[in-house]
């Protein structure tokens, strides 16, 4: 086959061209003996045999053409040939590779972030096209939101649609796994028996448990470990297979092992364990959990559409079910209306839609600024090839003499362009190679710092990999066309002539057009930074009404002691002064919920309203007389909760000041009668107003109002505490739960987080954006200064004839600089005014990511505008008084370097 004769050949090239070698000389010393014999002297006997023999170098490579790919030869020759040049000149090759990789390190960077989180279907998820999340929503109050997970409702969609092939029910939860001191919070799957099905995932070991052992009411006590637990907890070894291992409440037989790479749907954070729904809701839920619908545990089902059937009719078919399941559901409470009616004004809605939840319907704040972030890298690259090409033409500029003398001496222009993209194409995989160490680093920085506790992007996966490929080809043959083009204005004679000079003299209109470019990008991306850096910092001006960064929340799990309320109220004293008493602790008090998570909503009931929920959310916390000093929340009037608000005693609540001022408008609200949804016959009575906190969002727009209650007086049983720290906080955590897991009795556990963490948690997309903005921007700010400051040290060399031609006529070397420093001026401006367009025109879309920050700030821009031309005049004037700076009559008489 010619293919394996070429392989063969290439193979022994080595070989092959000393045979030719021996052949040539065989014939040329064959002619010069002839000749010698004919009485010609062995001088001229010489000169005649090449003569006769004709061009030997064609001959070699018409021999290499039937041995090898001439095109492979020549790319060969080629790279050779760029490698030797570029290492004449060692700063260009690493300024220009060190760019590549910034640029190209960046993007692969953000393509892995984003890539699992919005593009990648979950591993080993069989024919993703066909699988999809179910979304349900109805309209409550006028708004449209979507409804939580109940199996009831679930159920009601197995048994009432008739488009999918497949339906699975999964959800997550925050369990302890282990007993003892091994006990660790983990999260746990919790699936339908069908959820495997849905991937080409056969068990590693053992098996997957069965639609038998996942049947209500009670299901088996089974469990399915993670690939990465069991090799971290059992070391891989196969009789774990069998064994108890207690998850939560319940103490389960392992039966099986994923694969390696199954992670379900979690790519970022995939569950340690696997449990069915039946075994998981018998105890964590109602004894009617199969068939009520007032229980919730944030389960979703996954559909695969049977063939044939589209999405638009999969979602049509949903909401047929989910109307059906609300008829079955019944009366809702405090409700007259017919069923009908109900129905009409819920406007139950279905929807198959995307499996990843951040191409869902309702993105998160993190994917939205994610995918700014996205096209920031890609500006990145953008103002990283414009660099390159500026250097590259530059490069060819100084070259043409030696380009032109290669073509008089018969190379071909196409030859000439290969190697021009050669040498584009090695600096760009070059810059590749050590981008993948750059991509490695900010792949780690950029989930430690916005997903944390997530599993690093691997930017060495096939996807990833593939992508940098692809763009470094794609970025090098870019870069490479600005120099090929030049090739294209070459006039033989004067190039030749000249040495290059009168070309390289001449202004480059292109080069001029690449520093707008990167000026004007480098502007957005500043302008940017700057609107989440403000936004960021009116985030953390906000007041909270607590002091976040000093409490800690405990958690209590009582796992399967059963112990009755009065127990449950001593064991949380105990823990109450076992926490004042442990160094570094200040205050502590019991809660019933926490902001920002877990938050407990009750109506309220006030003579002369006819619906408070009209007016807002209501949500409550349970508290004892330390609350307030806890939490560091200020008390505007009246008094807080006291020791003498317990049980049988007048109930009392305290209000926050913007429930009071809804409530009893122009009135003193202390003394007002307050009727609660649990007990509608007694008056809890107002005793204080406090200043209002955020517990849901951090925007001035909620219509969520807070109240306290004596504990004592609420669910005494219920709850856990805050513990407020005088130092760190961070450092009494460990603490804390060591002396706390000493009053808890049997397995059951506690579980000491940060309240500044819940925090943290919604201020994420804005760090995020002002973080990556502002790295970005400064990296893109200092390639448009290298690419500037070359640019005008380029035309300062070419121009030093001309600048001595000034001086040595009178010019002051003030005058000299203003000349070549008005020119980086000037560029530095365009750049301003068409980044400033592009800012303004982007504004509109930015703006709902912002935070109490218009994106049209005069401030922010005006800073920027400052820094920019603060840089390019710089950039621009340490190569103008270097040039001003060469003697003149030194100059002109060729002795300046």
């Amino acid at each position: 086959m010619p293919i394996l004769r070429r392989l063969v050949h290439w193979w022994r090239f080595r070989a092959h061209s000393a045979e030719l070698e021996e052949e040539l000389a065989f014939h040329r010393d064959a002619l010069e003996r002839d000749l010698i014999a004919g009485g010609t002297s062995p001088e001229e006997a010489r000169v005649a045999a090449r003569r006769a023999m004709g061009n030997e170098t064609l001959m070699r490579e018409a021999s290499r053409a039937v041995w090898l790919w001439p095109w492979l030869e020549g790319l060969l020759q080629d790279a050779r040939t760029t490698i030797r040049g570029l290492r004449r000149t060692p700063a260009f090759s690493a300024g220009v590779m060190l760019t590549f990789a910034l640029g190209l390190g960046a993007n692969a960077a953000m393509f892995s972030f984003l890539d699992r989180q919005m593009f990648r279907p979950p591993a080993l998820l069989r024919d993703p096209s066909s699988v999809n999340r179910v979304y349900l929503y109805r309209v409550r109050d006028g708004v449209e939101s979507e409804g939580s997970g109940r199996y009831a409702r679930h159920a009601d969609l197995v048994r009432w649609t008739s488009s999918f092939s497949d339906i699975a029910a999964f959800a997550t939860d925050e369990m302890a796994v282990g007993v003892g001191q091994d006990a660790r919070v983990r999260r746990v799957g919790v699936v339908s028996a069908s959820f495997f099905t849905f991937f080409d995932a056969p068990p590693a070991a053992g098996r997957y448990f069965t639609a038998a052992e996942d049947a209500a009411p009670i299901g088996a006590p089974v469990a399915v470990l993670s690939y990465a637990t069991w090799q971290t907890q059992y070391g891989g070894r196969p009789e774990a297979i069998g064994s108890m291992l207690q998850i939560g409440a319940v103490v389960y037989t392992i039966i099986g092992v994923t694969p390696r790479e199954f992670v379900g749907l979690w790519p970022l954070q995939p569950p340690a364990a696997f449990v069915p729904i039946a075994s998981y809701a018998a105890s964590e839920g109602p004894s009617d959990w199969p068939t009520t619908y007032g229980w919730a545990f944030g389960m979703e089902t996954m559909v695969r559409r049977r063939p044939g059937v589209s999405e638009a009719a999969a979602s049509a078919d949903l909401t047929r079910a989910l109307e059906r399941s609300f008829r079955a559901e019944g009366t809702f409470r405090d409700d007259t209306r017919t069923v009908d009616q109900r129905i009409a004004d819920l406007r139950p809605r279905g929807l198959a839609g995307p499996i990843l939840l951040e191409r869902g319907p309702e993105r998160s704040s993190v994917a939205k600024v994610a995918t700014w972030l996205g096209g920031v890298t890609l500006i990145v690259l953008l103002i990283a090839c414009a660099n390159i090409a500026s250097l590259l033409l530059a490069r060819g500029l100084a070259r043409r003499r030696e380009i032109a003398l290669r073509i008089a001496l018969g190379v071909s222009r196409l030859r000439l362009i290969s190697q021009l993209v050669t040498e584009s194409l090695l600096l760009a995989v070059s810059g590749g190679l050590v981008g993948l160490i750059v991509a490695r680093w900010l792949s780690t920085l950029l989930s430690a710092s916005f997903l944390p506790g997530t599993e690093r992007a691997a930017v060495t996966d096939p996807r990833t990999l593939a992508f940098i490929a692809a763009v470094t080809v794609a970025v090098g043959v870019g870069t490479s066309l600005f120099p090929v083009l030049q090739t294209r204005r070459l006039t033989l004679t004067e190039d030749l002539a000249s040495g290059g000079r009168s070309a390289t003299a001449r202004r480059s209109r292109t080069r001029a057009a690449l520093l707008v470019l990167q000026g004007a990008l480098s502007l957005v991306l500043l302008v940017g930074a700057g609107l989440f850096v403000s936004s960021l910092r009116h985030l953390r001006a906000v007041r909270l009404g607590y002091d976040a960064d000093s409490v800690l929340i405990v958690g209590l799990a009582m796992r399967d002691v059963r112990i009755d309320s009065a127990h449950t109220v001593a064991l949380r004293h105990r823990l109450l002064d076992a926490a004042r008493t442990l160094p570094g602790v200040d205050h502590a008090s019991l809660e019933f919920s926490e902001p920002f998570h877990g938050m407990t909503s009750w109506p309220v009931y006030v003579e002369g309203i006819d619906s408070t929920q009209k007016l807002g959310i209501f949500e409550l916390n349970g508290v004892s007389p330390d609350y307030f000093a806890t939490m560091g929340t200020r008390l505007l009037r009246g008094r807080g909760i006291e020791t003498t608000d317990v049980a049988g005693a007048p109930r009392v609540m305290v209000v926050g000041a913007a429930m009071a001022a809804v409530l009893w408008p122009g009135r003193d609200p202390l003394g007002q009668c307050v009727r609660m949804w649990i007990d509608r016959a007694h008056c809890t009575y107002v005793v204080g107003v406090a200043e209002d906190i955020h517990s849901q969002s951090l925007g001035p727009e909620t219509r969520d109002f807070y109240y306290y209650l004596s504990a004592e007086q609420l669910r005494p049983e219920e709850g856990g505490l805050f513990v407020r720290a005088r130092g760190d906080a961070r450092q009494l955590v460990e603490p804390l739960r060591r002396r706390l897991q000493a009053e808890m009795p049997g397995s059951s556990y506690v579980t000491v987080t940060r309240l500044a963490a819940n925090i943290e948690d919604v201020m994420r997309p804005w760090v995020m954006g002002a973080t990556v903005f502002t790295a970005f921007g400064f990296l893109a700010l200092v390639l448009a200064a290298i690419g500037l400051y070359s640019a005008i040290a380029y035309q300062v060399a070419q121009r030093l004839p001309e600048l001595a031609v000034r001086m040595a006529l009178g010019a002051a070397v003030r005058d000299v600089v203003r000349l070549v420093a008005g020119q980086g001026i000037r560029l530095a401006l365009y750049g301003v005014a068409a980044g400033g367009a592009v800012a303004l025109l982007l504004g509109r879309w930015v703006a709902p990511l912002l935070f109490k920050q218009s994106p049209y700030d005069p401030v922010v821009f005006g800073a920027v505008i400052g820094v920019l031309l603060l840089v390019a005049l710089v950039a621009s004037a340490i190569p103008a008084l270097r040039g001003a700076r060469v003697h003149p009559i030194a100059l002109l008489r060729g002795d300046a370097s």
